[in-house]
């Protein structure tokens, strides 16, 4: 069994993606979309084991990946190094998804200025480099496509308020540098996935699973969205499809922004929209397994 994506087969031939943080989470099940889809992929992050074994994964199921590479993501050498050799080892790069990324729950009161600049750097700095780098390197010149892998910041974060600065800053970045490339026929695009049943979730403290498991009550699709839900409208912004589109963010969290009531309305029990399940190797968070 390989990976049942919606779009149509080859719609990514002879281009070449570059993914860090394709090693897992959202960034893994990207990977497995395009390589089906006919693209060539680079996987970039900082542990080698889960690069490896998305890589194989891939392969096994008859994609290609054309090389995984380690380093900061965060460090401006690291990152200008890694994209000058990726460039000359492989050539053009065609898109980039930036999917790498971390966080940790905190209170504003009890942060650290290390615990904020570290989360800062994951979620905001190591796209700007990665994006610059390339677009710089290599875009400037030939054109391309990035989406970025963000969250949904606008009615705060409390709790994790360095995540929230860190993806509001990339609203930004993504819209000012969809302005600034899109003369070197550059798009740039957001994704802000809502609560995702993928096993991301099972780090987060015991204490917060029950509340995880029924946040998305408040939705009008109220249930956990999938890994292959985020993918698609990836797929989608990389696609010619969505060439007159730029400098958006796609919100994939089932309507949450909106609530499911009002004053006036209470919704009928029933359910959810159905489920897409496109991703075979995807595996479901343990705290929602009931």
């Amino acid at each position: 069994m390989t990976y049942q994506s919606g779009f149509c087969p080859g719609l990514f031939d002879e281009q070449t993606i570059l993914i860090p943080g394709g090693g897992g989470g959202l960034g893994r099940c990207i990977a497995h979309e395009l390589a089906q889809l006919g693209a060539s992929i680079i996987l970039t992050g900082r542990s080698i084991e889960k690069l490896e074994k998305t890589r194989d994964e891939i392969t096994q199921d008859g994609g290609i990946v054309l090389g995984i590479y380690t380093g900061e993501l965060r460090n401006e050498s690291v990152v200008q190094t890694m994209v000058s050799d990726i460039l000359a080892t492989h050539g053009q790069i065609h898109g980039l998804v930036n999917a790498a990324g971390g966080q940790f729950p905190s209170e504003l009161k009890d942060l650290s200025l290390n615990g904020w600049n570290s989360v800062i750097n994951n979620n905001l700095t190591s796209y700007f480099l990665m994006s610059r780098e390339l677009y710089n390197q290599c875009m400037a010149k030939n054109g391309g496509n990035i989406v970025h892998i963000g969250a949904n910041y606008h009615r705060g974060m409390p709790g994790m308020g360095h995540n929230g600065a860190a993806r509001a800053g990339l609203a930004n970045l993504t819209m000012t540098s969809a302005v600034e490339w899109a003369r070197s026929k550059v798009r740039v695009n957001s994704v802000l996935p809502g609560f995702i049943s993928t096993t991301g979730l099972d780090r987060y403290p015991e204490s917060a699973w029950n509340k995880l498991k029924s946040v998305v009550e408040t939705a009008p699709i109220a249930r956990h969205g999938t890994a292959a839900e985020v993918s698609a409208a990836v797929t989608f912004l990389l696609s010619p499809m969505a060439a007159y589109i730029t400098g958006i963010e796609i919100l994939v969290d089932g309507g949450m922004q909106l609530g499911s009531s009002g004053f006036l309305f209470q919704p009928t029990t029933g359910a959810s929209a159905t489920p897409f399940n496109g991703f075979h190797r995807d595996k479901k968070a343990k705290l929602l397994a009931n």
